[in-house]
């Protein structure tokens, strides 16, 4: 029976990558199916199960755009209105995209915001106060000009719904999207979480033990200004229920027109494992002949992976609590449903020979606000290394996860710029090298983010 052989999976594959606690879901048609496999957290071990809360980060960008396409089916927010026409505070690093970034430029990444600000725990953590800050942001291009992945662009998003409707961001999407689909159990912040049963997130230490990560979720507690980009913990059983929401029409939120029209293409992605194109905030893939949309989620040591194939009236979630291994799992459980249940293979792309003199081109350091990414080669490899800064890492006084040491990567056919990481805890993720007019290559995208080159080989 299918649905045993799908537990049997999901168990096998959490004890192969190491995983405490797993959850999955499949939706297929009016059917539920799940499976469950091993523990809340190590320090104090309870059942996973379908009920069970994890935090599902950035999944929760897929809430705020449907609360946002809401107000706008309402006509109190226009798509292509620029963003002060709601929030007229708003400054940036440069004033003249500060007066042209649309409300669309938000939802589909190409405000040419940077990844975003990082949350130190003082000051003013509300919207309005990380909006307030937004001119500390780098810009990494004109509105749009071009697709990154933008944590900060989702955030004043949120600050969009609070502005129109008058409410705190939580109490708005509440009203907008939660209570309307029925999700009792999709929650923000801790004081709801607690009541509820709720996995713990785990990083394996260099000693290869697991130990709980701190803080809980993506962010320090009261980073209220994270929220509409990733502060919601969600279940299982709840996401599937979110999934049958996006295939219907919209019944009690908005008309199925502007619920399906996030679903369009409306820009294309280069070279990207997160999907060939964006939506409005959902990630579009071609599956086989198949259209699918879906999002994931990275937390502190937990991992939430959400795909919807509305052809065939089909979702699969998968959620798992131990980084960085839990993208791993993710993905291959979301690989084994597609091809049981669906019958759809992953198409595999092998690299092409390493070549040195290609090589020398992109060694170097590119980084983003929070984070370095480090392109080596030893003259028979080139790999990839992603971190925290130290800085940041040093001033911390919370625990952060564990770096992603270097991992090889191929370029594949083509024009020599795209490539695919091929070991490690990022693999089978791809992305691209951006050059200037001249050639000289500036940055690389790495899941949906361009990091920016600072330095190059000597």
């Amino acid at each position: 029976m299918l649905q045993d052989r799908l537990s049997e999976f999901v168990s096998a594959q959490a004890e192969e990558f190491g995983v405490p606690g797993v959850a999955v879901g499949v939706l297929q048609g009016d059917r539920e199916i799940y499976a469950s496999h091993g523990v809340t957290s190590l320090s104090n071990a309870v059942p996973v199960d379908e009920k069970t809360l994890f935090p599902v980060a950035s999944v929760s960008k897929t809430f705020t755009a449907t609360a946002l396409m809401r107000l706008v089916a309402e006509r109190k927010v226009d798509l292509h209105a620029p963003v002060r026409r709601y929030v007229p505070e708003l400054k940036l690093a440069d004033e003249r995209a500060a007066a042209r970034i649309t409300v669309l430029n938000l939802l589909n990444h190409t405000a040419g915001l940077d990844w975003n600000l990082i949350d130190d725990g003082e000051g003013d953590r509300s919207l309005a106060g990380l909006v307030a800050k937004l001119s500390q942001l780098p810009l990494i291009a004109p509105p749009g000009v071009r697709a990154s992945y933008s944590q900060a662009g989702y955030n004043l998003a949120g600050r969009i719904i609070e502005k129109v409707t008058g409410l705190p961001f939580e109490q708005a999407m509440a009203s907008l999207v939660l209570e309307p689909v029925g999700l009792s159990d999709t929650v923000y912040g801790l004081s709801e979480v607690m009541i509820r049963k709720f996995a713990v997130g785990h990083h394996r230490g260099d000693d290869g033990e697991l130990r709980p990560a701190r803080p809980w979720g993506a962010f320090k507690e009261g980073a209220r200004g994270d929220n509409p980009g990733g502060g919601l913990a969600s279940s299982t059983s709840d996401l599937l229920r979110w999934a049958r929401f996006q295939l219907g029409h919209g019944e009690g939120v908005l008309p199925a027109a502007e619920l399906h029209r996030m679903r369009e293409q409306t820009v294309e992605l280069r070279a990207s494992t997160l999907g060939d194109g964006f939506g409005i905030c959902w990630f579009l893939h071609e599956l086989d002949g198949l259209h699918a949309i879906g999002h994931g989620g990275s937390g502190n040591g937990q991992f939430a992976e959400l795909l919807i194939v509305p052809e065939r009236d089909f979702a699969v979630v998968s959620l798992a609590n131990a980084g960085p291994d839990g993208y791993s799992f993710n993905q291959c459980v979301v690989r084994w449903v597609l091809e049981n249940y669906l019958g759809v293979v992953e198409r595999t792309v092998e690299p092409v020979p390493y070549d040195e003199g290609q090589a020398q081109q992109f060694i170097g350091r590119y980084e983003i606000d929070a984070m370095n990414l480090d392109i080596a080669t030893d003259g028979t490899r080139l790999t990839l290394g992603v971190g925290i800064k130290p800085e940041i890492r040093e001033a911390s006084d919370e625990e952060m996860p564990p770096d992603h040491p270097a991992a090889d990567i191929g370029f594949l056919p083509g024009d020599g710029d795209e490539y695919i990481v091929t070991t490690g805890g990022l693999k089978g993720q791809r992305g691209y090298f951006s050059r200037d007019a001249n050639g000289a290559v500036t940055g690389v995208d790495l899941a949906g983010r361009l990091f920016g080159r600072v330095t190059r080989a000597s």
